[in-house]
């Protein structure tokens, strides 16, 4: 198998694209998808301060390393989710790759803003333990890079994640979310601009990006994501992409191009009000992580 920029030896084949890769040809190729991704989208500029959400896994530590190594000024934030052995190991690889880098790392713990980690949270409030660690997530990130000052809120999204949230979304047919599914959703109503810089790589490409650049990362996945239905939609995806490469490519891309722009998703979030508890903006008088807090705090005092 040879790179079919020098010929030399390969050590990736990418099938949608029909070519293989040398490694220094490979890294190459990615820093390519990742800036043409934020040129083509206007997600950030070299002078806007990046907060990269970072899990430790292979997607968010490639998103951080391929902004550094490109120029940007990108910080990180972990968040201890409080699952164990799983969330400890998380938090060390993430810690790792800060010091290596001489990057900033913010660490917040869900347990100290939440009142209980996610396997409590889920427990108490009698919710998918999915369903608890996103909205927690989306909750803090925001509020972290809206307090801190950051410009841009980045996250490791890659083509396989989207495509399985596109797909579980068209086939139920959710509108509001199929609107809401692009590469930057504009900073209003007191909400950060984010933005997915790897929706063109897949997670096998990320993967790659790590071992080639020497990254530590936790390779296991999630023990709580164990029946989670966008992991089928995955299997299956990848069942399609085996028989016809490119198709999820076409899928997403095809999508972005094509549809999105027709749905009117890109406009800033509209005004909100604000949580009377925390200040964060939300259409109640509290907001839905406040909600969740006082279930899970509630619970623990039967």
């Amino acid at each position: 198998m040879k790179c079919r920029v020098c010929r030399g030896e390969a050590v990736i084949d990418i099938r949608r694209h029909n070519a293989n890769f040398c490694a220094e040809h490979f890294l190459a190729y990615f820093r390519r998808q990742v800036q043409r991704a934020i040129e083509n989208h206007r997600m950030f500029a070299k002078e806007d301060r990046i907060l990269v959400a970072v899990s430790g896994g292979k997607d968010s530590l490639a998103l951080w390393d391929v902004l550094l190594d490109l120029g940007y000024d990108a910080s990180g934030l972990y968040l201890g989710l409080g699952i164990g052995g799983y969330s400890e190991r998380s938090r060390m690889s993430a810690r790792r790759f800060a010091q290596s880098k001489g990057a900033l790392l913010i660490e917040e713990e869900v347990e100290d803003r939440l009142g209980g980690t996610i396997p409590e949270a889920a427990e108490k409030s009698r919710r998918s333990p999915c369903g608890v660690c996103g909205l927690t997530k989306r909750h803090l990130m925001d509020r972290v890079a809206v307090d801190k000052g950051f410009d841009v809120l980045a996250t490791g999204h890659n083509l396989d994640d989207e495509a399985a949230v596109l797909f579980g979304n068209v086939i139920r047919w959710e509108m509001e979310y199929i609107a809401r599914q692009r590469p930057v959703l504009p900073e209003g109503g007191g909400f950060p601009r984010k933005v997915k810089p790897l929706f063109r790589l897949t997670e096998r490409e990320t993967a790659a990006w790590c071992v080639i650049r020497g990254i530590d990362y936790v390779v296991e996945e999630c023990p709580m994501a164990a029946g989670n239905r966008h992991l089928r939609y995955k299997e299956l995806l990848d069942t399609l992409e085996e028989m016809s490469p490119g198709s999820k490519a076409e899928f997403v891309l095809g999508f972005i191009d094509r549809l999105s722009p027709l749905l009117g998703g890109d406009s800033p979030a509209r005004e909100l009000g604000t949580c009377s508890s925390c200040g964060a903006p939300t259409s109640s008088e509290v907001c839905a992580f406040c909600s969740l807090g006082e279930r899970v705090r509630g619970a623990g005092r039967h």
